[in-house]
Formats: structure tokens, C-alpha cells, sequence
């Protein structure tokens, strides 16, 4: 567990490829970023200005004023005429990213379901098709209320995985779809066409990700365990990095897989991700395979990953499968944070609150310390906008205004307490308030 803490520890500090490319968050209090804040607000509202009034960035110790305009932090005094928001003294911390969540396989907000024991991948995926034919609410209705609840509390952007296969057709990256159109003024959405069932065992899915990559809905194309559960690692991977070739977007590939099968289809996307020339276009979740290596083996991965520009997301499940986030960012590996699966077929658990699973980061790798906890929150800040190629919302002039307002003494305890998000912010406008998704 201090391994953990001591791979976790100093994220902020070390300089990496991603954070040249964005703003670095500024450390608690730091009065350069009490200055202001800008508003891009709902659609039309371009032009308008925001002063968030007495409030603190990042826990500063002294209140000052954010101001907002056009949807952006800005530098200068509130303009004439701009609607003032009172903060009432509360902490100004950015909004979060959520690198990693399936919200089309959710049941959140309706009836609880009971779940049946399963013993792999298969019985998972076939619990996903029972769960999903019983529910009497449409993908795009439960996948909406599940990504506007993470909105209240303070996501601002979120890569959603929708699986696409023969049990079900595109019918839920169209329901995501939906979804994220219904909240474009409050949420930040990439949407992976995910191939849950396996891209080469499933006859029917290969042209299905065809279909989802030529429709235009989607920012990327995913995969699954190429060797474990598709057992077909170069058709797969062959298969994958061809479409989105093709289509000019992006590959998104859950690797579950220990061991030399999760390191033989880590090195198949590698060579792939140079020879189609993809660099910055490829990201792996979970990779169950890295936190297993010795440093090493890990350093010699991490180069190749960094050099091009390989991004990997975390669910921090546990402490032997969590990655090495400081390690990783050493060689300049974007690393995000994400949600995974919400009170699915898979699990009872979760509920897209970004700040709680910055909470289970620290947990899982036993920190304690006050900037350990606040590497835990940058991870879920600026770890997952990198990951998404989103600027940094640091309250800095410049940077989109997505923010929270909470009560809370410091950065530290409020990642612990985790206390209510009692204002929301995306690009200036308030979106959401005292836990209530405002439309």
C-alpha cells in the first residue's frame, strides 16, 4: 500500500509532454488564481459576463471575485453591466473529467435490480443483453439522467463507451447520442462505439463499428482484450486501427488482461499506433498488465508510450491494479480517471461522482498526505482532460470556467469529505445548484 502512495505521489509536479501541452493547476492558494472567471454559457449567450463574487480559488486564504466572459476566465475587472453570482465565501476548485464510464448500460434512477453470479466476461455480456431488454426506459432516457446527475456533481466531460453488437445494434451509441445532445450546454461528451461483446467472436460487430465510424456519432473506435476474451489479437487490433484509420478518429481499447497476454496486445497496439502514424489518436483503459512490471519493464513501456503519445485511463479498482500514474507521467503518459460501469449488470456500485472516485484513488493507494490528496483530485482534473484533449480548467485567465463552489477549508478535505457541489458552473453558466441539474 506505501508503494502506492509513493507511485502516486508528485503527479502535479512532474513534467510531462501532456502538461506542456496545458496549463498547469495552480497549488492551493495561490493568489494567481483568484483573479477571475468568463462565460460562455448556454448557446446564444456569447457576449454576456459573469462575476462570481467572494469567493476562493483552490482554497486561497483571501475571497476575491472570478469573472467570466464568454465562457472563458478573464483577466480583467468585471465588465459594466455583468450579472453578479454571490459564492458566499466557498472554495472554487475545477470541474472534473470522467475518462472512463458506460453510461448506456446503466439502471440508475429505477427500480434495483438483483444481480445473478457470473464468472467472466461471457456471463457478464449476457446479463448486459437480459438487463437491457427488461428495462422499461429507453437507452437515451436512462443514460441521460445518469450523465446529468454527474454533471451536479461537477463533471464536465466525460469519454462515454456504448456497446455496439448484434444483441442490440447501434441502439446504444444512438441513446448516448441523444443524451449528449440534450446536455451540450453542461457537459463535454466523446462517445467510444465499444464492441463489449468482442469484435471477431461476435460475427455481425465488426460491420456494426463500420456502420457507428461512417454515421459520424462517435470520436472513437474501441476494443476488448484482443488475446483473453476475442482470442484473435492481430484480426482484432487489424480490424480496429483499420476503421479509425479510415474515418479519421480515434481508438479507445479495454485491456483487461494480465500478464503476457495483456503485454502481447500492448505491444500489437504500440506497432500499430506507429506504423498508421495515429500518435495522440489511441488510449487503453484499465491496462490490468502495467502495475504487474517491474520499474524496469515498466520504464521501457512507458517510453514507447510516451513517445507516442499513448493515453491510458484508471478506474483505481484496487491497489495491485491501479496504474502507476507518477511513473507513467515520468515518460509523459497522459493518465486519466474514470467512473467504469454504474449500477449495471456488472455491478451495484458506483454513481459518477468524479470527486468520490478521486476519494478511492487516495484510498486505494493508502495516501495521507496533503499534496498526495491533491494529486488525487489533479488526476480527476487535468488527468482526465488530457486524456480528452480538453484545456485545463485551472481557474487561470484564459481557461474554460468549469468549476464547482463547495464549503470546505482546503483542496485536502474536501477530497475526503467530498462535500455537497453547491453551484456548478460549464463555461460560465450555472448548471447546476445545490445538487439539482438545472436544464
Amino acid at each position: 500500500m506505501l508503494a502506492g502512495a509513493a507511485a502516486l505521489a508528485g503527479t502535479a509536479a512532474t513534467s510531462t509532454a501532456a502538461s506542456a501541452r496545458a496549463h498547469a493547476s495552480p497549488p492551493p492558494g495561490d493568489p494567481t488564481a483568484s483573479g477571475e472567471a468568463d462565460v460562455r454559457g448556454k448557446p446564444g449567450a456569447h457576449g454576456r459576463a459573469v462575476v462570481f463574487r467572494d469567493v476562493r480559488p483552490y482554497g486561497a486564504a483571501e475571497s476575491g471575485d472570478l469573472v467570466v466572459v464568454d465562457g472563458r476566465i478573464s483577466r480583467g475587472p468585471a465588465p459594466r453591466g455583468a450579472t453578479v453570482v454571490d459564492g458566499g465565501g466557498r472554495i472554487a476548485l475545477p470541474s472534473l473529467v470522467d475518462a472512463h464510464i458506460h453510461p448506456d448500460k446503466t439502471t440508475w434512477g429505477g427500480s434495483w435490480v438483483s444481480r445473478r453470479p457470473a464468472d467472466g466476461i461471457a456471463d457478464y455480456v449476457a446479463q448486459d443483453v437480459e438487463l437491457f431488454h427488461s428495462q422499461d426506459r429507453s437507452v437515451a432516457e436512462r443514460a441521460y439522467g445518469l450523465m446529468a446527475h454527474a454533471v451536479t456533481r461537477g463533471t464536465r466531460a466525460m469519454r462515454a463507451h456504448a456497446d455496439v453488437a448484434p444483441a442490440y445494434g447501434l441502439a446504444g451509441l444512438e441513446g448516448v447520442a441523444t443524451a449528449r445532445e440534450r446536455l451540450r450546454h453542461a457537459l463535454d461528451v466523446q462517445i467510444v462505439a465499444f464492441p463489449q461483446h468482442g469484435v471477431i467472436r461476435t460475427p455481425g460487430t465488426a460491420q456494426l463499428l463500420e456502420e457507428a465510424a461512417r454515421s459520424g456519432a462517435v470520436d472513437m473506435i474501441g476494443g476488448i482484450d484482443p488475446v483473453g476474451f476475442d482470442q484473435a489479437l492481430d484480426e482484432q487490433l487489424d480490424l480496429v486501427f483499420r476503421i479509425a484509420d479510415r474515418h479519421g478518429i480515434g481508438v479507445d481499447i479495454h485491456l483487461h488482461d494480465r500478464g503476457e497476454k495483456g503485454l502481447d496486445a500492448m505491444r500489437g497496439i504500440i506497432e500499430r499506433t506507429r506504423a498508421l502514424s495515429l500518435t495522440g489518436k489511441v488510449t487503453v483503459s484499465h491496462v490490468f498488465c502495467l502495475p504487474e512490471l517491474s520499474d524496469s519493464d515498466l520504464g521501457s513501456m512507458a517510453a514507447d508510450l510516451g513517445e507516442l503519445d499513448i493515453a491510458l485511463t484508471t478506474v483505481a479498482p484496487s491497489e495491485s491494479l491501479v496504474l502507476p500514474v507518477a511513473r507513467l507521467r515520468e515518460h509523459g503518459v497522459r493518465v486519466g480517471l474514470g467512473s467504469d460501469g454504474v449500477r449495471d449488470s456488472w455491478s451495484p456500485f458506483g454513481n459518477a461522482d468524479m470527486l468520490h472516485r478521486a476519494q478511492l484513488l487516495g484510498w486505494v493507494t493508502d495516501v495521507r498526505l496533503d499534496d498526495e490528496l491533491t494529486d488525487c483530485h489533479r488526476v480527476a482534473a487535468d488527468g482526465g482532460a488530457d486524456v480528452m484533449g480538453l484545456a485545463h480548467a485551472d481557474l487561470r485567465p484564459g481557461s474554460p470556467a468549469d468549476f464547482v463552489l463547495v464549503r470546505g477549508e482546503c483542496l485536502p478535505q474536501i477530497v475526503v469529505d467530498m462535500p455537497r457541489r453547491d453551484l456548478v458552473v460549464h463555461g460560465g453558466a450555472v448548471v447546476a445548484r445545490d445538487g439539482r441539474f438545472l436544464d
